[in-house]
């Protein structure tokens, strides 16, 4: 109700209106079936589309009825907001589905006076019209005004049936890909932790994939580290189960549609003499919009169901068709562009290599398999200090990812303050402007890859990097905890995850947690980009309010990056140290 009325009494007076519209209907529909109605004699008497159009109506009312009292008692029970508010995609699809059925209503008034149709027959004629079915038979324009009319009405209705068509993609399909994806990551992080074998330090993503780790030798960013690959795939094995899973459910869906649809053609169009197999050719022909127009519903019954049937389809099989998409299709593609590589568009490498590396990929796919992730490719073993050597030498390729990153602010002319600073000799004032002006310079670079598609991953390195601007350094073990199988459930994992601490940079702090918990980053339905978006937007919010402040102290407290640290190279990042003042003033002559 327009956001007017509290939930506790819209939601009651909506059900109480939807549940009494579907009485009404059945006790329209019981008297209409009694003798007091019925045509003398008995072979006069035919049930009308109208009468077929009330029970579908019916129907949808004790449908709806029925959800939205599922939607009171989980609001009552916690699992649902008391409170809904339309987005721009939800009113836009619902206006064009208002608009397109309208549309198609006044089309088929029109035609019902210029035909001299019925009205219901001319809603069907416009139905399989706009869906570019084309059954046609008896029901084609024969008037020269007719066939005028046709010209901008069928366009219009197919533009208009286009445009719901990518509003039903792109809300329901990509909103309910994200939730869906949150979920069965959830169910896969729980089920890896459950299946951890501590003796043989292996992890199980799923029946057919498991994973190696290390403890021995690892520094805290190692650790952090396999703990960030183990999540990644976890995410991409529950990708791939959420996209097979969505196939699974549009195909039987559209199957549904199709064998229950044919069973109601089947008897309803019983005076043709349909056979259930000739309803199958007609239902499967319709589906697709062949139209051969060779079998067409003459019944009330079946021409009132068509359109009803009809209807439902757009959104199944547009449902239907992505999915195939990101499934089967992308297989398809994939093959058919290495058949070409192999055959007649080879690659720049040529055909012996590009059949030699496929041939590898083959040999190295196992279908039961450990993969190592460990840092330096396999369990710590062997010389200490060969394992200490390539920790470090991990460890500083981390570190110089933060680096590079770092470096790169230096050429931008927009920091005077910090050289007026550096001037001067105030190596820590010259460090808190260059730190405000790296988190604006990586929030506006963040704002550019939400725009991507698909959504950007970032590597360790660069999460690494990120929470460091964000005063969380994965060298810290006092901010890490290791990850639970079983948690509470509460709405909004990335927000769950934050107190508000006056201290840190942000003005909140992360409770410790795992890469592999409920409280990572990498959980949740946001993109990564959007994550980290919102974290930086917060941190800068926050430090530009504390130059703000009174207080010396607070206004001049050490940021999390510095100048200095290219100074210092990798090993003192890594290292989460704190570089000294005397050496930041070569900041500049490097970089010059």
């Amino acid at each position: 109700m327009a956001q007017r009325v509290r939930f506790e009494i819209a939601q009651p007076i909506t059900i109480v209106g939807f549940f009494l519209s579907g009485l009404l209907l059945i006790a329209l529909l019981i008297a209409s079936s009694t003798d007091a109605f019925r045509l003398q004699p008995p072979s006069q008497h035919a049930l009308t589309q109208a009468f077929y159009y009330a029970i579908m109506a019916a129907i949808n009312y004790m449908g709806v009825t029925f959800v939205m009292c599922i939607t009171v008692y989980g609001a009552r029970a916690g699992k649902y907001r008391t409170g809904f508010r339309l987005t721009p995609p939800q009113r836009t699809l619902m206006l064009q589905t208002i608009f397109f059925l309208v549309y198609l209503l006044l089309g088929a008034l029109v035609y019902s006076y210029v035909e001299n149709w019925g009205f219901l027959d001319a809603v069907f004629w416009a139905d399989f019209t706009l869906l570019t079915v084309g059954i046609g038979d008896n029901f084609v324009p024969l008037t020269h005004t007719g066939r005028s009319l046709l010209f901008p009405y069928a366009i219009g209705g197919i533009v208009m049936l286009g445009l719901v068509v990518g509003s039903i993609r792109s809300l329901v399909l990509e909103r309910g890909k994200q939730k869906m994806q949150a979920r069965m990551t959830e169910k896969k992080r729980e089920h890896a932790l459950r299946s951890v074998d501590l003796e043989n330090q292996t992890i199980r993503i799923d029946w057919f994939h498991a994973l190696t780790f290390s403890k021995k030798g690892k520094t805290e960013s190692e650790l952090r580290e396999q703990e960030f690959k183990v999540m990644r795939k976890i995410q991409y094995s529950a990708e791939s189960r959420r996209r097979w899973m969505s196939l699974g459910i549009s195909l039987t869906a559209a199957f549904t549609l199709w064998f229950v649809g044919a069973v109601v053609f089947w008897k309803s169009e019983r005076p043709q003499q349909w056979s259930y197999f000739v309803s199958l050719y007609f239902a499967y022909t319709s589906l697709l919009t062949i139209g051969y127009g060779d079998f067409i519903p003459m019944s009330n019954a079946g021409k009132a169901f068509f359109v009803y049937w009809s209807l439902l389809a757009v959104p199944t099989l547009t449902i239907l068709i992505s999915n195939m998409g990101d499934t089967v299709v992308k297989g398809f593609s994939q093959a058919s562009d290495w058949l070409g590589a192999v055959t007649v568009l080879p690659e720049d490498n040529g055909f012996k290599a590009t059949f030699k590396s496929s041939i590898a990929k083959i040999v190295q796919f196992r279908v039961f398999r450990n993969v190592d992730i460990t840092i330096d490719g396999r369990a710590a073993s062997g010389d200490p200090s060969a394992q200490e050597e390539k920790a470090l030498r991990r460890q500083c390729n981390t570190a110089e990812i933060i680096s590079d990153k770092i470096a790169k602010h230096l050429e931008s002319e927009e920091l005077k303050e910090a050289a007026r600073a550096e001037s001067h000799g105030d190596l820590l004032d010259r460090d808190i402007h260059f730190y405000h002006f790296v988190l604006a310079k990586e929030i506006r670079h963040l704002m550019q890859d939400l725009q991507v598609s698909p959504p950007k991953e970032y590597s360790y390195g660069e999460w690494a990097y990120y929470l460091k601007l964000m005063g969380q350094d994965e060298n810290d073990p006092s901010l890490h905890r290791a990850p639970r199988a079983q948690v509470e459930r509460t709405e909004g994992v990335a927000e769950a995850q934050l107190v508000p601490d006056p201290d840190a940079h942000g003005g909140m702090r992360m409770k410790p947690w795992s890469w592999l918990g409920n409280r990572s980053p990498l959980m949740g339905d946001k993109v990564e980009a959007q994550w980290i978006l919102e974290r930086l937007s917060a941190t800068l919010e926050h430090e530009l309010k504390r130059m703000r402040s009174r207080d010396e102290r607070v206004r001049r407290r050490p940021p999390p990056i510095s100048m200095s640290d290219l100074v210092q190279g990798p090993e003192r990042l890594s290292s989460g140290e704190s570089p000294p003042g005397e050496e930041a003033a070569r900041v500049r002559e490097k970089h010059e």
